[in-house]
């Protein structure tokens, strides 16, 4: 069965549009592999759909920590799968959270309360997912974003789009003319929310997965969120002692 990764999906995209930006002719192979609005949306379902049963449908409360494109695996239907799950802790019983010493993870994907204080939960993975979310709709990935809009980190350049009434100007142009305009503008929110500096105020993944599937579910009003790899909190606690020592193992990607 043919099986690639979500971040290679990425990377099609890209090439795509700098085939598109470079000449007047694409090729038709490369063309081909873009992924449109539906597919992109059916993707990001589908990765609710795995955090939902890992976070509170399996027998252990299963927290990934390292969810990222390149650990997204999609066959050729196009149905994700969650992967590699060498960094993923197990809470048991009644559980939500746990402190750790060695945190470990990808930069730009790491929660800003595990990122600074070794505290890690459900909400981990929430965070990580709105940084996947916000990638799939925009077309790029994050660490693109220091390169391509004036060293504007992802979140800022999102937010400040969409917090000024310009969320389509931040959507990958392939489907910008979507009919599915209000759809997207509706994830972009959802992914904003799940972006949130402070662990609750970010929706759990079952309700993400309620606001994905029902245009009704009522979405909050995201703050702006934390930027990439800081934490206003986690810099007041180091400023003031508080922060345990740790030691921070972060991949790139």
């Amino acid at each position: 069965m043919e099986k690639a990764y979500l971040a290679e999906r990425i990377e099609q995209i890209q090439r795509f549009k700098q085939n598109k930006s470079g000449s007047s002719r694409s090729d038709d192979s490369t063309r081909g592999s873009v992924l449109n609005w539906d597919t992109r949306f059916d993707i990001a379902k589908g990765i609710v759909r795995g955090l939902v049963y890992l976070h509170q449908d399996s027998r252990f409360r299963i927290i990934h920590l390292d969810l990222k494109p390149s650990n997204i695996l999609v066959d050729k239907d196009m149905v994700p799968k969650i992967s590699d799950f060498g960094m993923a802790r197990i809470l048991g019983g009644d559980e939500t959270e746990a402190h750790v010493t060695t945190v470990t993870g990808t930069f730009g994907y790491i929660a800003p309360e595990y990122r600074s204080d070794g505290v890690l939960s459900v909400k981990s993975d929430v965070f990580s997912f709105g940084i996947m979310l916000l990638e799939i709709i925009s077309g790029k990935r994050n660490i693109d974003f220091l390169h391509l809009n004036d060293g504007s980190p992802l979140l800022s350049y999102m937010w400040n789009h969409w917090s000024q009434g310009n969320g389509l100007e931040i959507v990958d142009h392939t489907i910008k003319d979507s009919s599915s305009s209000q759809q997207i503008l509706r994830c972009v929110q959802i992914g904003l929310m799940c972006v949130q500096e402070l662990p609750e105020d970010r929706p759990t993944m079952s309700s993400v997965g309620l606001m994905l599937g029902r245009e009704t579910e009522a979405i909050s009003q995201p703050k702006s969120p934390v930027e990439n790899g800081s934490s206003s909190r986690g810099q007041q606690e180091s400023e003031s002692g508080t922060v345990p020592e740790m030691t921070l193992l972060i991949e790139g990607r």
